[in-house]
């Protein structure tokens, strides 16, 4: 067959056109002989033939290991100043989520790819925003796709490296080491950076995407200890400080999603922020925080501890969780809720006006020896009127793991902190790739626990399917297969080993088993071509 030149997109084109019965030279259908630039696939299209067709838009939809679709949708508002870098970047994506985890050279399998990645890292046109900038727009529109409230979860996550030259990139923090002879202990600091991010999750869980994300780190330490002790920071302008960055992810967030009202901004207890309360306020959207200051409540002469201290409890809540080594526990809790209201700081009383806010107490009964008890204090704005109204508040904080859960897809799958790029710029770009990657791991993993019947011709090609199918035991086979038994399939290639007893799988053995996935249809597509070479 001839190949075809046509680029990918124009070929998404004309299989749409052939499927709804264009005609080219408008008195008669057309029928096309192609083969696809990226996976080498050969096929005819015709308009009468839309099984054919149904059955080949995969390989548009998902070249290589994930879709060439999604890549496009996820880059289509990048603007990076030059045809070419575009491109590239979408090039690079593709190749990190068909081998996540693997070094750069891996990924991009050889020297030229490799350099040209490392150019594109190191080019000054580039950077983590406009990167992420299609990924943002790509969140924003399966936002709109979906009704209903919507969770902003917001956290810090930090990446530490060793290097020759951590000035190139900076520090994160001062670590205490041993203790020399002389009775002091040997402080060092820690090279790296920290990004603040905001992630989209619908009520189920399933993340949309990323909203916001910042990189940075700090350049000294000297003196901080010593003004800490000088000067109250609750009188520090919050312009001035780092903390700033949560109110920065919450304006962002709100701007992108086009919808304050569906928006619920929830945080751990660095984002007990009063200037964060006032902000919500002001732009018409909700949060739902942990808190860690026992504030001014009332008329100023109380806290909230001592009047919740005099709330009845509502009711109890059962909660399953497991700890830090991994083994299951039940809670049960003691759930209390008032309404109050919340004062500004002392220094900040004549700058910020007080809040009419809802107080949520969730504390264990009877913890058992050896484990911290469960103490959960929220605040929020959204209103909780009944007990079942405060369950559900503690039920989609408990979804603020879903970031944990994308942070370390970052960190561990992606390996971030193995990376042997020198600079802070070369690093926040790389990461902002991966940070997309990362995502579309999360999701499928969710995807497969909300919506396991569904079509897997949106996430897997023909060749994959088929490769799946055939390293899957005859006693697991499921006919017609869907999306979970394909997805289960790609865990077990990375490990998971799919007992009735075991839990669903994790972003773990998903991301090791499309690295595998990937190999295998290299493998297949290299015994297939007869006109391949093999060298070595």
């Amino acid at each position: 067959m001839k190949r075809s030149k046509f680029s990918d997109q124009q070929i998404a084109f004309i299989l749409r056109q052939a499927e709804e019965g264009v005609p080219v030279d408008g008195n008669r259908p057309f029928r096309l002989a192609v083969t696809h630039k990226s996976s080498g696939m050969k096929f005819s299209v015709a308009p009468a033939e839309s099984a054919v067709i149904r059955s080949l838009a995969p390989s548009i939809i998902r070249c290589g290991g994930m879709g060439q679709t999604w890549v496009d949708e996820e880059i289509s508002k990048c603007d990076l100043g030059d045809a070419r870098l575009n491109q590239r970047l979408g090039a690079m994506l593709e190749a990190l989520d068909e081998r996540p985890g693997q070094s750069l050279p891996t990924a991009f399998q050889d020297w030229s790819n490799t350099k040209a990645a490392y150019r594109f890292f190191a080019n000054d046109n580039v950077s983590e925003d406009k990167i992420l900038a299609g990924h943002f727009a790509a969140s924003a529109l399966r936002i709109r796709a979906t009704d209903g409230p919507l969770l902003i979860l917001q956290d810090t996550t930090e990446f530490s490296f060793k290097r020759a030259a951590p000035e190139k990139i900076g520090f994160t923090k001062v670590s205490t080491g041993r203790k020399l002879k002389e009775g002091r202990h040997q402080k060092h600091t820690i090279c790296g950076l920290q990004m603040h991010a905001s992630l989209a999750i619908t009520p189920d869980g399933l993340p949309l995407g990323l909203t916001a994300a910042k990189f940075w780190s700090r350049s000294q330490f000297k003196g901080t200890a010593a003004l800490k002790r000088k000067i109250n920071p609750t009188r520090v302008p919050i312009e001035q400080k780092e903390s700033m960055r949560w109110l920065d992810n919450l304006r962002l967030s709100t701007e992108l999603t086009g919808a304050p009202e569906r928006c619920v901004h929830i945080g751990d207890r660095e984002s007990d922020i009063y200037e964060l309360y006032c902000l919500a306020e002001e732009l018409g959207t909700s949060f739902l925080v942990r808190s860690c200051v026992d504030r001014l409540a009332e008329d100023g002469d109380t806290t909230i501890a001592k009047v919740m201290a005099e709330i009845q409890p509502s009711g109890t809540h059962e909660i399953r969780f497991r700890d830090a080594q991994g083994k299951d526990q039940r809670a049960v809790l003691s759930i209390r809720h008032a309404m109050m209201t919340v004062r500004p700081p002392i220094g900040k009383q004549k700058k910020y006006r007080h809040q009419q806010l809802q107080i949520i107490h969730a504390e264990e009964i009877s913890p058992p020896e050896g484990r911290a008890p469960v103490f959960w204090k929220l605040i929020t704005n959204l209103p909780v009127e009944t007990h079942a109204d405060a369950v559900h508040k503690l039920e989609w904080y408990a979804l603020r793991w879903t970031i944990e859960t994308f942070f370390r897809t970052l960190k561990t799958g992606c390996r971030i902190e193995e990376l042997r790029l020198t600079t802070a710029n070369r690093l926040t770009n790389c990461i902002a790739l991966c940070c997309v990657v990362a995502w579309r791991v999360s999701w499928l993993t969710m995807l497969r626990r909300r919506s396991p019947a569904a079509s897997p011709a949106a996430v897997f090609t023909g060749i994959e399917c088929r490769l799946l199918e055939r390293s899957m035991p005859d006693g697991k086979c499921k006919d017609p297969p869907d999306l979970d038994f394909y997805i289960t399939a790609v865990a077990r290639l990375g490990g998971y080993l799919d007992r009735a007893c075991d839990a669903p799988p994790g972003t773990t053995v998903i991301w090791r088993g499309f690295s595998r996935l990937a190999d295998l249809v290299e493998g297949a597509r290299i015994a297939e071509d007869p006109s391949s070479s093999i060298y070595g």
